[in-house]
C-alpha cells in the first residue's frame, strides 16, 4: 500500500543491524529530516542538467516533486525512490537542438515532445515487464549482472565529482568529505543519520565563512590548469529571486527525426530503474522483484508526465540510493515529503536558488561518499550470491562495462548520436555476458563436460 506506515521501535532509535523498511517511520519531526536530505542529495544533478539540456531547472524541480510522488503510488509504496532529472537525455537533446535552432521556444518544444515519446515506450517496457513476469527480468539480470549494473550506477558518476565538482574548489570538497565521514560515523542516533545534510550544511558554512577570509578560490581544469577564480557562495540569484512564482512551462511538439535521438536512452532508463530495484531489495532484505515492472512504467509514465509541461526526463537517483544506504531509513515516507519540498521549491524560486548556490566543492566532498556507496553496494551483491570471478564469462565483460562507464569512454554510432559512460558500459556488461555464456557453452570442453 502507498500510505499507512508503522512506527518503528520508539520512532526515534535504530539499534545495530536495523532497517526502516520501506512501511516503516520514524517519529514525523525525523521523517521530515530524512526528506530534506533526499531534497538536497538531488537537487544538484536534478538543477545542473537541465541547465545543460537548456530546460527550464525550476520546472524540472517542481515536477521532480510530482514525479517521485506518482511513482511511489504506483509502485504502492514498495519500492523507495527519489525521480530526478535523468543525465542519459543530455547528448541528444544537444544534438536536438544542433538541428532545431539551438535555445529557441520552438527547439524547447521538440525537445521536450522527444523525451515524452521516450517516456511512453519506457512505460510499455514496464508494463511489458510486469505482465510477462519479473523471472524475465532475473534471466536478463542475474546476480553477477545486476550487481555491475549497479556499481555502474555509481562509480560511472565518478567523473562528475572528478570533472566539475572536486576541481572548483578540492580542499573545501576534502573538508566537506571528511566532516561527513565524520558526522556519518562517530554518530549513531539521528545526527549520524542525517549527516550528509548535515556536513553538506556544514560545508556551506564553512564556505561563507573562506570567502569572507580568503577571498577567491582559483579553479583547476584536469586538476593543472588554472581555468578560473569565483567565490564559493554565491548568493546573487538568491536575492534577485521573487519569492513565489510559476515557472515557465510549455507544451511539447513531436518531430520523427528528434525522437529517434533520444530513443537509445530508453536502455538506460531500465537498466538504471532495475539497478535501483536489485539495490534497494538487497539493502532491505526484502523481494522487491515482482515490482519491477511497476517501477520501470512508473518512471516512463512520470516522464510523460513531467516533459508535458516542459519539464526534463527522470530516472531513479542514484544518489537517493546512497542516502538511504548511509541512514538505513528506507521508509517511502520521507519520499513523499521531499516530494513536496521539491514541489514547493519549484514554486518559491528564492528557496530554490538558495539550494543552488551550494558550492560545487562542497558537492563534490557529499556525492564523492554517495556514488562510492552506491558502487559498493554492486560488490555487496556479487559477494552475498557467491559471484565467481575466477570464470572469464563473469570477469571479462564485467570488468569492460565497468571501464567504459567510469571513463566515461564516449562510442560514436553516427554524427548525431553517441553512446557513453553508463549506458555504454550496461550495453556490454548485459550483452557481453550473455553472449560469452553462450559460446562458453558451445565450447568443446562444455559440451564433453555436459555429455558426461
Amino acid at each position: 500500500m502507498a500510505f499507512g506506515w508503522t512506527k518503528h521501535g520508539d520512532g526515534k532509535h535504530l539499534a545495530p543491524g536495523e532497517v526502516v523498511r520501506p512501511d516503516e517511520r520514524l517519529s514525523w519531526p525525523r521523517m521530515v529530516g530524512f526528506g530534506a536530505q533526499h531534497v538536497v542529495a538531488m537537487f544538484g544533478a536534478t538543477f545542473v542538467f537541465p541547465l545543460v539540456m537548456g530546460l527550464d531547472p525550476n520546472v524540472a524541480i517542481m515536477m521532480s516533486g510530482v514525479a517521485t510522488i506518482l511513482f511511489l503510488l504506483i509502485v504502492k509504496g514498495k519500492v523507495p525512490s527519489y525521480l530526478g532529472t535523468s543525465a542519459s537525455f543530455v547528448g541528444g537533446v544537444l544534438a536536438i537542438r544542433a538541428l532545431f535552432g539551438g535555445d529557441t521556444a520552438g527547439a524547447d518544444a521538440i525537445v521536450t515532445g522527444a523525451i515524452l515519446v521516450v517516456g511512453f515506450v519506457l512505460a510499455l517496457v514496464g508494463l511489458a515487464v510486469h505482465f510477462l513476469g519479473a523471472d524475465v527480468i532475473n534471466r536478463i539480470f542475474p546476480p553477477v549482472v545486476t550487481g555491475a549494473v549497479v556499481m555502474l550506477i555509481g562509480f560511472g558518476l565518478a567523473y562528475v565529482v572528478a570533472d566539475v565538482y572536486w576541481p572548483q574548489d578540492q580542499w573545501m570538497a576534502l573538508v566537506t568529505m571528511l566532516v561527513t565521514f565524520v558526522l556519518v560515523v562517530a554518530f549513531k542516533g539521528f545526527v549520524g543519520r542525517i549527516g550528509i545534510l548535515i556536513g553538506l550544511a556544514v560545508g556551506f558554512v564553512l564556505s561563507w565563512g573562506a570567502d569572507r577570509l580568503f577571498g577567491m578560490v582559483p579553479a583547476y581544469d584536469d586538476g593543472a590548469v588554472q581555468v578560473a577564480a569565483h567565490f564559493r557562495v554565491d548568493l546573487s540569484k538568491v536575492e534577485s529571486a521573487p519569492w513565489f512564482g510559476w515557472p515557465d512551462t510549455h507544451w511539447p511538439d513531436f518531430e520523427f527525426s528528434a525522437v529517434l535521438l533520444v530513443l537509445p536512452a530508453v536502455i538506460a532508463l531500465v537498466a538504471e530503474n532495475i539497478g535501483h530495484v536489485k539495490a534497494v531489495g538487497e539493502m532491505t532484505g526484502t523481494d522487491v522483484d515482482p515490482y519491477v515492472g511497476r517501477a520501470v512504467a512508473a518512471d516512463g509514465i512520470a516522464t510523460v508526465v513531467t516533459s508535458a509541461v516542459g519539464g526534463s526526463p527522470t530516472t531513479t537517483y542514484a544518489e537517493n540510493i546512497g542516502v538511504m544506504a548511509a541512514t538505513k531509513v528506507y521508509s517511502t515516507a520521507a519520499y513523499y515529503i521531499a516530494g513536496v519540498i521539491a514541489i514547493g521549491f519549484g514554486l518559491i524560486p528564492k528557496f530554490g536558488a538558495l539550494v543552488s548556490a551550494t558550492p560545487s566543492g562542497v558537492l563534490g566532498g557529499v556525492t564523492v561518499i554517495l556514488y562510492g556507496m552506491i558502487g559498493l553496494l554492486g560488490a555487496k551483491i556479487w559477494i552475498e550470491n557467491r559471484v565467481d570471478f575466477a570464470d572469464p564469462v563473469n570477469m571479462v565483460p564485467i570488468g569492460a562495462g565497468i571501464i567504459l562507464a567510469i571513463g566515461p569512454v564516449k562510442h560514436l554510432i553516427s554524427d548525431d548520436f553517441r553512446l557513453e559512460g553508463i549506458a555504454l558500459g550496461t550495453i556490454v556488461v548485459v550483452g557481453g555476458w550473455h553472449l560469452l555464456r553462450v559460446i562458453a557453452r558451445r565450447t568443446p570442453e562444455a559440451i564433453r563436460s555436459d555429455a558426461g
